[in-house]
This record gives C-alpha cells, structure tokens and sequence, in this order.
C-alpha cells in the first residue's frame, strides 16, 4: 500500500536527497525535495582573561537566524555589550587575537549608526545582580552555514565576546563597550 510507505520514503529520502510521494487525495506522484544539510549546533565555552570557564553559549541556525543560548557567571552585574568576533581566536588576558567585529558588508557600528551596523553587533544583555546571565536572542545578520558571506564558521572562525560596559548602539568600531572580559571560540 502507498500510504505507508511514504513515512519510510521520506527517511530514506532525505538521507538521499529526494523522495517521490504518492498523494491519496490525488492519486499523483511527485518529487520531493529535501531541504540542504542542516547547520551544526556549536557549544562556545565562555572563558574570562584567566583562561577560566564561566559559562557557555549554544548557537543553533533557525529559520530567523542564529539563536543563542547563554549562560554565565561570576560576572559584575550590570548592562554588558557582547559581540561576534571577526576570528575564531580567545588569547586572554585581553582577547584582541578575537579581531575587530564580525563585519562581513564593510559598515560601522551600532544598531544607531546611519552607517551601521555590523553583522556582529548584538543587543546588550543584562547581568543580574548575582553575577549571572541566562539569555536566550536570535540574530538575523549571521548563519552557520558554511560558504555563506556571513557565514560565523568561515575559514578562520568567529568569536563570541561580552564586554565589560554597555555598548553605546553608535560609536564606531565598538559602542564605547570597555575592555573584552569573556571570550568564546566559535570554530566547526
């Protein structure tokens, strides 16, 4: 019976690439495409200008963009800037092997900025008074798919960065944010 097998043909389907389907409202048959491979799901260890672990990011593609998934602690609370990285590269003590803002159009900085903004720049996030961050945000600028020109796992990587004040939303090349104080390697 054709009914039944379509559950067995879209499995087998998309570890081939495509499936033929049979409607039984129709009594058609038809190709269906399978969409491309799904990007990864990367775990980021956040580490503070001690080499330490405070925390981690998930970063997972979406239909909207990239959603990140943080968490950390032992943080001074208060409003921070964090901000992909241009390099997949965390040398503490003050992270600048991580490069400049993930900035693949050439634009300046901030969400405020006529010239702006950077694939990279994200929204502050605010850490509670007893010194964690539970945050979860979507970001449309960027992928993980690889071969993409915004693609966070290019050749070289990307980084995760918080910053140790809030980002100012317009002053180039950083918002006023402060010296990196946690950097994670995005890298896959």
């Amino acid at each position: 019976m054709k009914i039944k097998s379509i559950g067995i043909c879209f499995f087998i389907g998309a570890m081939l690439g495509g499936c033929n389907a049979y409607s039984p409202i129709t009594g058609d048959e038809k190709t269906v495409p399978v969409s491309e491979e799904a990007a990864p799901m990367i775990e980021v260890i956040m580490k503070d200008v001690n080499g330490e672990s405070m925390g981690t990011a998930l970063l997972n593609e979406t239909e909207k963009g990239v959603s990140i998934a943080i968490k950390a602690e032992g943080l001074e609370p208060g409003e921070k800037a964090i901000h992909f990285h241009e390099k997949g590269s965390c040398e503490p003590p003050e992270f600048t092997s991580a490069g400049g803002h993930f900035n693949p159009e050439g634009k300046q900085h901030g969400f405020d900025n006529p010239e702006g903004f950077h694939a990279g720049d994200l929204p502050n996030l605010v850490v509670d008074q007893d010194g964690t961050v539970d945050l979860e945000l979507v970001v449309e600028a960027v992928t993980l798919k690889k071969g993409a020109k915004n693609s966070l796992l290019d050749e070289d990587g990307s980084s995760l960065v918080i910053h140790e004040g809030p980002d100012d939303y317009k002053t180039d090349p950083s918002g006023k944010s402060g010296k990196r104080i946690l950097c994670g390697e995005i890298n896959g």
